[in-house]
This record gives C-alpha cells, sequence and structure tokens, in this order.
C-alpha cells in the first residue's frame, strides 16, 4: 500500500500516464528532490512466527513482538536514529550512518539475548537484521522505499539467521576500519543479482555457532 501523501500519489500517477520521456525524467527527478536522501536502512526481522502462533496463539505471538518493540525503539535511538514503523514483526529504521546502525543492531542483539534468559523457552524472541547504505525515498517519515530498503529487507528477512546481523558491502566500505567492526564474507542474490555482504562477528552469533 502507497503511504497516504496526496502529492507522493499525484506525482506517481502523473509520471506513470506521462508518454513524453522527457517531461515523465522531469516528474522523476522531482520526486527525488522532494522525497529522496541518502541513508543507512535497518530492517529487523522476528523468527518463530508460524510455529509459534500454531502451538501458543497469536496472542502470545503479539506479546512477544510488544516485547521486541520496547527493547528496540529506545535502543534505536540512542545511536541517533530515527524508527520508521513497526509492521507486523518487522523493524524499519534509519540510522545516522553504517557504524551507528551496526553498533544499533549488536546491542539489539545482546539486549534480547538478555532479556531470553529471564523468560520461558517458548516467550525466547529471536531476530535477523539486515543493514544497507544507499538512495531512498522518504514519505510521510512513515515509509521508505528504494535499492537500499529492499536489499535491507532481503538481509533481514530472508537470508540472516537468528542473532545474526548482515550487511552489504558498500554499507560496510563506509565503516572506518579503526572501529574494529569485523564481518564474514556472503554471497546474496535478489532476483539474479549477487550482492557481497557480510555477516558481523560479535559474541551473540559466535556463541550459538559454538553451541
Amino acid at each position: 500500500m502507497l503511504p497516504n501523501d496526496e502529492n507522493f500519489q499525484q506525482l506517481l500517477l502523473n509520471f506513470s500516464q506521462e508518454t513524453d520521456l522527457t517531461k515523465r525524467k522531469k516528474l522523476e527527478d522531482t520526486i527525488w528532490q522532494v522525497y529522496g536522501t541518502e541513508n543507512t536502512v535497518l530492517v529487523l526481522d522476528m523468527f518463530g512466527f508460524s510455529l509459534l502462533t500454531r502451538k501458543y496463539g497469536i496472542v502470545h505471538y503479539l506479546s512477544m513482538i510488544r516485547r521486541m518493540q520496547m527493547t528496540v525503539e529506545p535502543i534505536v535511538a540512542g545511536y541517533g536514529g530515527k524508527l520508521i514503523k513497526f509492521e507486523a514483526d518487522n523493524c524499519f529504521a534509519l540510522l545516522p550512518d553504517p557504524l551507528s546502525a551496526v553498533r544499533a543492531a549488536t546491542t539489539i542483539q545482546h539486549a534480547l539475548a538478555a532479556t531470553n534468559l529471564l523468560t520461558a523457552d517458548e516467550l525466547d524472541i529471536h531476530v535477523s537484521i539486515g543493514i544497507d547504505y544507499g538512495k531512498i525515498l522518504i514519505v510521510n517519515s512513515k515509509d521508505i522505499f528504494g535499492d537500499a530498503v529492499n536489499r535491507a529487507c532481503k538481509l533481514g528477512e530472508d537470508i540472516g539467521a537468528a542473532g545474526e546481523v548482515l550487511v552489504t558491502r558498500e554499507a560496510m566500505e563506509l565503516i572506518p576500519k579503526k572501529a574494529e567492526i569485523q564481518g564474514r564474507p556472503i554471497e546474496v542474490s535478489i532476483g539474479g543479482l549477487s550482492i557481497p555482504s557480510f555477516v558481523i562477528i560479535n559474541k551473540t552469533n559466535t556463541e550459538e555457532e559454538q553451541q
């Protein structure tokens, strides 16, 4: 569903109906001028929806989502980020830069791992997080669109395992070497296109691999 922004919707409609390629390009440029930016995108996805909902019911899983939201939101804010939206068991956020995004993501993983020590196994929250940097559209501060969003979603929702933080090569290259962020390289494919990425090495996923 497109965001409820009349100007944005009208520009898209004008673009789709315009047959003159020059005018169409101007409309596209206008959309990017008004709504475009370059930013770091973080997308988080929870694990276990189908299994947990079937076994314990939707209220059980919704309560877990709420706990995830309460854990994630202040951490994103603490690293200078902006929460765009929670959608089902996903979180979409923007961070000032890839380093802030990786630090926020690893903090989220450690915070959830700590809270899981206090809950029964069936209430434990496990997430994967994808991060990318690039040119995106932000509409009403409530929706984001663009290649960086799609790639972060792919990493967070489809590729990442529980406890993992995945970062595209483009975002990883923007992290200062002195930050000493380490990652294990992987190859990700979206629509047949290869996206070199990294699984961030941290205590959470290192300990899980050793178990």
